[in-house]
């Protein structure tokens, strides 16, 4: 991190450094007890891929985390890479996955150059980012995207938004801020990034979860995206 970083993005990248090895042994593959949450993956894919296109533009997964999700997407054939903010967590995944690119950064300020994404996807990773933060996060999310460029999110929901800071995770001491959000809340945040939201789906808790799981689709509008 940059000495000029917001404090919860050196908090997050410590707090997730100190448990990568426990998090990526707990949880190697999220997804493959959630049929609902593939399906939204696939419809994703069908979103992204730009029919007829020379060349089909990466697709950034954000907070890519040990780096299940991103090789999911390159099996269904996307171009992807993996940003996390955690080293530790970029190294579990390129030790995990050879084939594919993951690099250590920051949704807050994305090291790309503006529209060149062809989507964006963030499961569970803006429940780390505060309330006045949230809206730099959806504008660097429409930078990048090119016109008509899907964006996928997952998150913890709520009949109303809350925050809780974890001190302690996996027997590691930690400073982890989450927060969860009501689908409204953060489809406002999109549209007010100048990104139309295109549909919202919300899953009730299962096993251990304690919150919903709302997972909203939205676009940046243009010519792709009509």
């Amino acid at each position: 991190m940059r000495a000029d970083s917001p404090e919860f993005l050196t908090a997050t990248q410590t707090s997730y450094d100190a448990i990568a090895e426990a998090y990526a042994a707990g949880f190697p593959d999220s997804l493959a007890a959630r049929p609902l949450e593939r399906a939204l993956l696939t419809a994703f894919v069908d979103l992204v891929r730009a029919p007829g296109a020379p060349v089909q533009p990466p697709v950034a997964d954000i907070g890519s985390g040990p780096g299940h999700v991103s090789a999911r997407l390159h099996g269904l054939g996307l171009p992807v890479f993996g940003v996390d903010v955690s080293p530790r967590m970029v190294a579990l995944a390129r030790r995990a996955h050879p084939g594919l690119r993951f690099h250590v950064g920051s949704m807050t300020a994305l090291d790309l150059p503006d529209e060149t994404l062809g989507g964006i996807l963030a499961l569970y990773s803006i429940i780390h980012v505060p309330d006045d933060h949230l809206p730099s996060v959806f504008a660097e999310f429409h930078r990048v995207l090119l016109p008509g460029a899907p964006v996928l999110l997952g998150f913890q929901s709520g009949d109303e938004d809350g925050h809780l800071r974890l001190t302690e995770r996996f027997g590691s001491p930690i400073s982890l801020d989450y927060y969860w959000r009501t689908p409204d809340t953060v489809a406002t945040g999109l549209t007010k990034a100048g990104l139309h939201l295109h549909a919202r789906v919300l899953r009730e808790p299962q096993g251990e979860e304690k919150h919903p799981r709302a997972f909203l689709l939205a676009h940046k509008p243009g010519p792709a995206g009509a």
